[in-house]
């Protein structure tokens, strides 16, 4: 296991395949309480009509203003958003402003949205304030984006292979080494809390 960043995360970033909806739920319903300063960004793999079904849900279970967002949108804190079905998100940095643009670049891992693109761009925007969880699903889709948070000093979240409908994604990254922690989801989300609340240092 990887060491935790010693920032605490200025952003999480949560992807998610087969049985995402339900872990994402138990997650962020959870977190929910502890995510008062800090923007999520979620790529689900299904098609956008679903995705919107479940940011629904997720915005009635956790209280906090879960969409998806418009191209360009500023990222607030506190706030959940959802990448669309059919195109990819990012996280762009211009100066102090975070902003959420869409990309229309071919798929990846077969995937769009691609949760490569989103972690890729998130640990360009956030470096070590970056922190990834890579819940249930098929495939590596990832694993490489990742490998870039790592790089850039963020931290890596996997769930656990009893807690997940498809030990696809999560256990690529267990396998990798890269992750500071691998645990089912309630844990996952202790863990997470944890950080947010005084556990590491907050940058300026």
């Amino acid at each position: 296991m990887r060491r935790f960043s010693a920032l605490a995360p200025r952003l999480i970033a949560i992807g998610a395949s087969t049985g995402g909806p339900q872990a994402i739920s138990g997650l962020l319903t959870r977190l929910a309480p502890r995510l008062g300063e800090t923007p999520v960004v979620v790529v689900l793999h299904m098609p956008k009509a679903f995705t919107d079904v479940v940011a629904s849900d997720i915005g009635r279970l956790t209280g906090l203003p879960t969409t998806s967002p418009r191209n360009g949108e500023s990222l607030k804190p506190g706030h959940i958003y959802f990448a669309p079905g059919g195109v990819h998100l990012k996280v762009v940095r211009v100066g102090a402003l975070y902003a959420l643009a869409y990309s229309d670049t071919p798929p990846e891992n077969f995937c769009k949205p691609a949760v490569d693109v989103l972690f890729r761009s998130v640990a360009d925007a956030y470096g070590a304030g970056a922190l990834a969880v890579v819940l249930t699903g098929m495939g590596a889709d990832g694993l490489s984006g990742a490998r870039k948070i790592v790089e850039a000093g963020g931290s890596v979240v996997a769930q656990d292979e009893a807690s997940s409908a498809v030990w696809g994604m999560p256990g690529e990254i267990a396998r990798a080494g890269i992750a500071s922690a691998v645990l089912p989801v309630d844990a996952m989300a202790d863990a997470i809390g944890a950080r947010l609340i005084g556990g590491a240092r907050r940058p300026k």
